[in-house]
């Protein structure tokens, strides 16, 4: 639910929006991928995470994500308290 609400993200983003260790989150999504649930794709050194948009049943997927994400408020308003974009240099805390 977490990665169909933000759209696409790495292990550690998920695991600080899902309170869990990145070790567990990065066997879960492996496990996706290997499913073709979600897709992965490098950036650097960090693998970002998407769902798969060859997926056959991709949008009944993220119809079903949404719904289930409405009886999650805790984890809708986690992900809407994101930083999306890098802080201006200089800039203070």
């Amino acid at each position: 639910m977490a990665l169909a609400l933000i759209g696409s993200s790495f292990p550690r983003e998920l695991s600080r929006v899902l309170t869990a260790p990145v070790s567990a989150v990065s066997r879960a999504l492996c496990g996706l991928e290997r499913d073709a649930l979600v897709a992965g794709r490098l950036a650097g050194r960090t693998r970002i995470y998407t769902l798969n948009p060859a997926y056959f049943a991709r949008q009944e997927l993220q119809a079903y994500l949404a719904r289930l994400a409405d009886g999650d408020a805790e984890l809708v308003a986690q992900v809407e308290s994101m930083r999306r974009r890098p802080r201006r240099s200089g800039k203070p805390l």
